[in-house]
């Protein structure tokens, strides 16, 4: 393989590892706690049990997140980010 190939070759593989690591934020949405239906996550949860879209095991885990259309997140009955670690974090502490 010729230099060139390979720089181009190596560009690309970080190109695309930069890709599939960085996280998925549309433009106009959110990520919404707690509306998210068993194997309907999108990405990982707040207890970092898993990192992967689609393992969330029960239905509207405060834990568990969704992409949703900027502002409508409380309307769903579900939390911004920082709610939700709040809540995830009390729970955790009374469950102690």
């Amino acid at each position: 393989m010729t230099s060139k190939k390979l720089i181009v070759s190596a560009a690309l593989a970080v190109t695309i590892a930069a890709s599939v690591t960085a996280p998925v934020q549309a433009a106009g949405k959110e990520k919404c706690y707690g509306v998210a239906m068993a194997g309907q996550n999108d990405c990982g949860n707040l207890a970092g049990t898993h990192s992967c879209a689609g393992q969330s095991a029960v239905d509207n885990d405060f834990g568990e997140w969704k992409l949703v259309a900027k502002g409508t997140c409380t309307d769903l009955g579900g939390l911004l980010k920082s709610a939700a670690k709040k809540k995830y974090a009390k729970e955790k502490k009374d469950s102690k």
